[in-house]
């Protein structure tokens, strides 16, 4: 026979139940630039000022009939000063936010949003110079005006894919979407100016020939890293902010500064590759002397 005692002993729990686990909403994550990334754009402004003055003083002497491509590497870098001011001054950004969710063992994933700082400037700065770099690459080379046209439209489509990718969820088809769009417009650039280019410019000789193949490949190897960037930093969000700063900063140096001495200094050297736009650059078109006019009276 079973006593009470024992009944009491059997009916006594075996273990001692853990606290519930508290559930703390987790805030929202926030990526944005430090003191070293704001250092890095105030860098790269004052070297695109300089570059700005030193493209200036270049063009001094040059007539203005062979000053074309000076006007152009200088605008480049211009937009380019202007832009990073902006940057730098604590302008042009905003937050990309999107949904995340932060995963638990024991309780249910915890949502929460996460947010990026996109700097919209360094898009509208990529939308006015990288047509400026085409044009410079394309009147080297002596590409038609059809095909110019085509590049820079695709080179634009480019630059608005990727910043209306940087804005969307990088979770949706709606953020990559965008991003292979603009590298399908990458490849048509790359047709219409490296490759219809490559033909065009054998007619201006071995030297321009040359000085185009460097370029356009200096060019496009420069290129090619932005979206690689690009995927890392605001597709992927596994690079900082900073990090992202200084690689754009590096890319744009190579791809303003460096390729506007490089092209102007072989331009000065080489006058095979002066570009003739029929009078209109330095006289205008209703200014071209000895024209004849069909139908005047006198």
């Amino acid at each position: 026979m079973i006593s009470p005692d024992q009944v009491v002993e059997m009916l006594k729990p075996t273990s001692t139940p853990g606290p519930i686990p508290t559930v703390i909403p987790t805030p929202p994550h926030y990526q944005e630039s430090t003191a070293a990334g704001q250092r890095t754009l105030w860098v790269v402004f004052a070297l695109m000022v300089i570059s700005s003055a030193t493209f200036s003083l270049l063009s001094w002497n040059v007539p203005t009939t062979k000053r074309l491509f000076h006007v152009i590497t200088t605008l480049t870098t211009i937009i380019a000063s202007l832009s990073y001011f902006a940057m730098a001054s604590g302008q042009a950004s905003s937050f990309a936010c999107a949904a995340a969710k932060d995963k638990h063992e024991h309780v249910p994933d915890i949502p929460y949003t996460e947010c990026r700082q996109i700097y919209w400037a360094r898009y509208v700065d990529w939308a006015l110079t990288t047509p400026l770099l085409l044009l410079d690459l394309c009147f080297l080379a002596g590409v038609d005006g059809a095909h110019t046209l085509m590049a820079v439209i695709a080179d634009v489509i480019m630059v608005l894919s990727a910043m209306f990718a940087a804005y969307g969820d990088n979770k949706t088809a709606q953020h990559w979407g965008w991003y292979v769009i603009g590298c399908i417009s990458y490849i048509f650039v790359i047709w219409h100016v490296a490759v219809h280019g490559t033909t065009m410019v054998r007619a201006k000789g071995v030297k321009v020939t040359r000085l185009f193949g460097s370029l356009a490949l200096f060019t496009l190897a420069v290129w090619t890293v932005y979206p690689i960037v690009w995927g890392i930093a605001e597709g992927a969000h596994r690079m900082s902010v900073d990090t992202e700063i200084m690689a754009y900063a590096v890319l744009d140096l190579l791809a303003k500064t460096v390729f506007g001495f490089w092209l102007l200094v072989s331009h000065r050297a080489m006058p095979e590759t002066n570009v003739d736009l029929g009078g209109w650059w330095s006289h205008g078109l209703g200014n071209v002397e000895g024209r004849i006019r069909i139908g005047d009276e006198e």
